[in-house]
């Protein structure tokens, strides 16, 4: 269950092109630990990222076809968070007790999203048809804190943390997810297609992603300190 006084909604967990069949990554979301995972078919999962059986966090352990297996101890769990597989007892008809906990997620706009919340609401749509994804960005600084420094040259806020903006005379759309109470990351995915990019127009926004970055911590960190 999430915190009753968070926002409930659909929050972007990863970049999709950064997670490749096989692997996992950990994350946060409010501070909840979770595991981004995607299986050997192409299908993307999100999970506490918490073993049942000792705590272990799972994107410490491995993809193995549809099921993700914990290092510790090697026990598989299918993409339902069903454990299917304990090594040590591996006769054993496992039982439907032992289950991961799962969080609805979904993959759109070259993102992988996560529902939070019992009624999180439709999945978003930003009304772009061709996104190119470019980089994830970590900043110390509240994810409030972030969307009020986009909302000052922004073209408008869109739903689900998603906000369109221009970098490099490009247009970007940037999906804001907390990660605790002061830190947040920031998605970026400039809104033209791969084809019609050139290597220097990557090149300009990813060196403006940068300095925005740089001029929202300043920023904020002026704000908290008057």
């Amino acid at each position: 269950m999430s915190d009753p006084g968070q926002p409930q909604g659909w929050y972007a967990v990863a970049l999709a092109a950064d997670l490749d069949p096989g692997t996992s990554a950990g994350t946060r979301l409010f501070g909840a630990e979770l595991v981004v995972w995607r299986d050997a078919a192409g299908s993307a999962h999100v999970w506490e990222d918490r073993c049942p059986h000792r705590g272990m966090r799972l994107s410490f352990g491995f993809v193995r076809g549809d099921h993700i297996a914990c290092l510790y101890h090697g026990w598989q769990y299918d993409a339902a968070g069903q454990c299917r597989y304990i090594p040590a007892h591996p006769d054993l008809a496992v039982s439907p007790m032992i289950r991961a906990r799962t969080y609805a997620s979904l993959e759109r706009l070259g993102l992988v999203w996560a529902a939070w919340g019992e009624e999180p609401g439709p999945p978003p749509d930003a009304g772009a048809d061709s996104l190119t994804p470019l980089r994830s960005l970590y900043l110390d600084r509240p994810a409030a804190r972030v969307r009020t420094a986009f909302a000052d040259a922004s073209k408008g806020g869109l739903a689900s943390g998603l906000l369109r903006t221009t970098l490099a005379e490009i247009p970007v759309l940037v999906a804001v997810q907390p990660l605790a109470d002061d830190r947040c990351a920031a998605h970026f995915l400039i809104d033209r297609p791969s084809d019609a990019l050139t290597r220097s127009d990557r090149a300009r926004v990813a060196s403006a992603c940068m300095a925005w970055r740089r001029s929202v911590e300043a920023r904020s960190g002026e704000r908290a300190a008057s």
